[in-house]
């Protein structure tokens, strides 16, 4: 049983992500640097979790970090993401998946420091579903 409260077969992800989604959020891999519109644009609203929807990060949390990716210094609320060792590509890191459906988004470093937190959630793209605020 998986730890995750969203779940759907490969094939239920494979019809509903795009094929640069699924290679991201389901297979754990990385879109090319600053290829993302969100990578330096930093529109008001919330960034939800592009396969489940849930709300992960928001607009007052994202800055710029000339990484290549959209980069925020906290998550919209505790228990939104998970951070998971990641010892792979000869690395320590932290890689960050959404709490709720298990997608990978990227990784957290504490390379941050003009940030409050100190962090740099560093994410991809199109793991991000961008959503306007109400009017």
């Amino acid at each position: 049983m998986s730890e995750y409260r969203i779940q759907k077969t490969e094939e239920e992800w494979r019809e509903q992500l795009d094929p640069v989604q699924y290679r991201v959020l389901r297979e754990k891999g990385t879109e090319r640097p600053f290829t993302h519109e969100l990578w330096k644009e930093s529109p008001k609203g919330t960034y939800l979790c592009a396969a489940c929807e849930t709300p992960l990060f928001k607009d007052t949390a994202k800055f710029f970090s000339a990484c290549g990716w959209p980069a925020f210094y906290e998550a919209a609320e505790a228990g939104t993401v998970k951070e998971i060792e990641d010892f792979t590509h000869g690395m320590h890191r932290v890689e960050v998946v959404c709490a709720a459906c298990g997608g990978h988004l990227g990784h957290v470093f504490q390379d941050a420091p003009h940030t409050p937190t100190g962090l740099r959630y560093c994410i991809n793209g199109v793991s991000l579903k961008y959503v306007p605020p109400a009017e």
